[in-house]
């Protein structure tokens, strides 16, 4: 008889809420993107509640819409992820800790030795986000006049990827023998120079950390592009999509997973968790209630600064009660501008329509009791939609009381969620196995 499948569940936090209203809700903490004893809690309470991980967004650029929408965002002002998630490594055992880091604002060197650092502090629960930044405003602030072109963009990150990787193999696990009496510290026959040269990359090497605990830290990605997808399924162990529907969501399950049974890869070693907001209240009406009066906080400056950056342009210029017009292709994010177009076309909204969905969220949402969201979610488990999802909460700390209080134990009554942590490690708890060195087999 064959295990029931169960979901795996993380948070996504961007840096807490992705809801432009969020530090607004009654009973939010406005001030919890730049406290760490918000922090502190949320992570707590999400390995109370048994997630598998708090998956970090971050960004390069404060300046990215007009001052007027800026004004009005809680996102401005948010820690380092890799400042942040060693902190919570010592509040916390199991929880997993995965932060994004862009391949094309950082160098390989940076990325293999503060992950691989975060590994080792956290005793294994490492996972890394790789993107490659799709908001052109970050170019200014590295020293470049243009966003590298989105082709490009993808390009350096999969041989990034391969850099990075390369460093993280560049000892063995058994390198360090520290023997004292002989005085020998490691084995200069377990060490390799990694001397990556190739079309957009150089790196010599070695890291001066020894390999990470899982081998390598989780691998995660969350491009839904032609491109993005192909690097996923070619690398990544886990994949933050964002589809709208269930159709959507089994229509990206199936591209992904058979790209990776073309290339010969375990369809079990990616795991795809749809970016999933979630509103709970004890009845239907009560969960709509909060969605609404949440809603009703976005301001228009800041929703159509919302539209612009999703579609690339700027969009206060157009007619905020026309239909969205041609939209041009530009060097944003191609998925994201897709996903608006999509939206604004299949319901026949206006800008003002669309801005205001973007404004605060409008993806996949899940608004209801614990017993409807789990419905919800047990039905996308079931149809291959999604492995799990990554959970987005409405307001903090009250919507994620209510989904670790209210969902995840009506998941578990179901035998749809863990009541205890597999393993000490992320990919343990993931059900991803720990990678081989490339460069130095296991001794016979």
């Amino acid at each position: 008889m064959t295990a029931k499948r169960q979901l795996r569940l993380g948070a996504f936090m961007r840096p807490v809420s992705i809801h432009t209203g969020a530090w607004r809700y009654p009973g939010a903490w406005p001030d919890a993107n730049f406290s760490f004893a918000a922090y502190r809690r949320f992570a707590r309470t999400l390995e109370r509640g048994k997630f598998d991980a708090l998956f970090m967004a971050d960004h390069l650029a404060v300046l990215n819409m007009p001052m007027e929408a800026l004004k009005r965002s809680h996102t401005v002002s948010s820690f380092d992820p890799l400042t942040l998630l060693p902190a919570l490594a010592v509040e916390t055992e199991r929880l997993g800790l995965i932060a994004t880091a862009s391949t094309t604002y950082n160098e390989p060197y940076h990325i293999a030795r503060k992950f691989a650092s975060l590994d080792h502090i956290s005793g294994g629960r490492a996972g890394w986000n790789l993107v490659t930044t799709a908001n052109p405003d970050a170019a200014l602030n590295f020293g470049h006049d243009e966003h590298m072109a989105h082709g490009e963009r993808y390009k350096r990150a999969r041989e990034f990827f391969d850099a990075v990787t390369g460093l993280w193999d560049s000892w063995a696990d058994d390198a360090f023998v520290r023997d004292v009496e002989s005085g020998i510290y490691f084995d200069p026959d377990r060490l390799r120079v990694l001397d990556h040269k190739g079309p957009e990359l150089s790196v010599r090497g070695p890291l001066n950390i020894a390999r990470p605990v899982q081998g390598w830290p989780v691998i995660v990605q969350a491009g839904s592009s032609e491109a993005g997808r192909q690097i996923a399924a070619e690398t990544a162990e886990a994949v933050f999509s964002a589809p709208s529907t269930l159709d959507d969501g089994r229509r990206f399950y199936a591209d992904v997973k058979g790209r990776m049974d073309r290339l010969g890869r375990n369809r079990d070693h990616l795991k795809i968790l749809p970016g999933c907001f979630v509103v709970v209240g004890e009845t239907v009406a009560e969960a709509r209630e909060k969605r609404a009066l949440l809603d009703s906080l976005v301001h228009y400056d800041s929703a159509v600064a919302s539209l612009s950056i999703a579609l690339g342009v700027d969009a206060s210029r157009f007619d905020p009660d026309g239909p969205l017009p041609e939209i041009p292709e530009t060097e944003a994010s191609k998925s994201g501008r897709e996903r608006a177009i999509a939206l604004g076309r299949r319901e026949g909204l206006t800008v003002r329509q669309l801005a205001q969905r973007l404004g605060g969220y409008a993806g996949l949402a899940m608004v209801g009791t614990p017993a409807t969201v789990a419905d919800e979610m047990e039905a996308w488990l079931a149809a291959d939609a999604c492995d799990g999802f990554n959970v987005m909460f409405p307001y903090l700390p009250g919507g994620l009381d209510e989904f670790v209080d209210g969902v995840v134990p009506e998941l578990q009554r179901r035998g749809l969620f863990r009541r205890g942590y597999e393993g000490a490690t992320l990919r343990e708890n993931l059900g991803l196995p720990r990678p081989a060195n490339r460069f130095f087999p296991p001794r016979a």
